[in-house]
Order: structure tokens, then sequence, then C-alpha cells
């Protein structure tokens, strides 16, 4: 895995095979990435990481000059793999928690630009995500929600549901908390 874009571009993540993860591709990142180019100023943003694994999302965000990133992740592993990569790359603005995320969102106290969920693909709470991050208020008046899923989940119901992308088996469903229609692309 590498960071795509920004001034950690080209640095390698190289986590342990014993990390349980599925990493988001390259080639998946990169897309959601281009499509987040268009509606999100990195330099003003504040992004929550949620089932961070690798922290590939987040280092992403850090290197497009996110100005601050949580990462949360409830495996010891992969919170310590993100705290040692932020080490190894001088990342200063990342801040890292081992917290259960859907113990996290119902006591959440503060607000961010983004939030990006990449929850394992077998979970069986994956599609209450959605309604979690909009009851918990977390996200900013202008905010973005966007999870990764399979492909046979469907949020198109979703009141805050705004566009659907999918790369091969990878799926993102974007939510955001004010939904202009003439926007959505399905």
């Amino acid at each position: 895995m590498r960071i795509i874009a920004g001034n950690l571009r080209g640095r390698r993540l190289n986590p342990p095979q014993t990390l349980p993860v599925r990493p988001t591709t390259d080639m998946a990142r990169e897309s959601l990435f281009n499509i987040l180019n268009n509606y999100i100023d990195y330099e003003d943003c504040s992004v929550l990481d949620l089932f961070a694994g690798t922290g590939a999302v987040s280092f992403e965000f850090v290197s497009r000059g996110a100005w601050e990133v949580t990462a949360i992740d409830i495996n010891v592993k992969c919170t310590e793999f993100i705290m040692k990569t932020a080490a190894d790359f001088n990342v200063r603005n990342i801040h890292v928690v081992r917290a259960d995320v859907f113990n996290l969102l119902k006591r959440a106290n503060r607000k961010f630009d983004v939030a990006f969920a990449d929850p394992p693909y077998a979970l069986d709470d994956l599609p209450a995500l959605p309604n979690l991050v909009f009851d918990s208020h977390i996200l900013s008046d202008n905010g973005i929600f966007i999870l990764e899923h399979p492909r046979d989940f469907s949020f198109a119901e979703h009141p805050h549901f705004w566009q659907h992308r999918a790369y091969g088996k990878v799926n993102f469903s974007f939510f955001a908390m004010e939904v202009d229609q003439n926007d959505n692309d399905n």
C-alpha cells in the first residue's frame, strides 16, 4: 500500500500480516479521493476514520493537508501500527484512539467535517452505521460521511444518502448533512 497524493506521496505502508484488516485498495482509495477533491478543502478539514485498520485512509487525508485526523480502531495491533507509522512519517496531526466505534459514537461530543468508515464486511451492525453517525451528531453542518461496504448493501433510501460509487468489490456510499437531490449520482 502506498500514499497516493500529497506531501507523503509514494510513502509505503507495510502492515504486518497479523493485522486483522482488509485494506481499501490503492485504486479504490485514489478514486475516493478524486471524488472528495471536488467537495473538500483539506486544509480546513477535520476527519474521523472509523475502523481505521492500517490507517491508510487517515494518512491519505493527512498527506493531502487535513489539519486533524482521528483514527479509531478497537484492535490494539492496528492502533499500535498507526501510531508507529505516524512516528515514522513524522506526522503529528493524527490522533489514534483504541475504542469500540459503536460505544464511541454513543458518547461523541465533538464534530468532524468528514467521517469515513471501513468496517469489517461481515459486521452485523454495518447497516446501522449511517443512522448511528447521524444520530451521534458528529458531523459539522456541511459534513460528509463515507461508508465502504460490500455490493450487497444499498443505502439509497437513507434520508442523508447522497451518492454511491463502486470500484470492483469496493463500494462507497456517501451521505451528507444537507443532500442536494440534483447532485445525486447513484
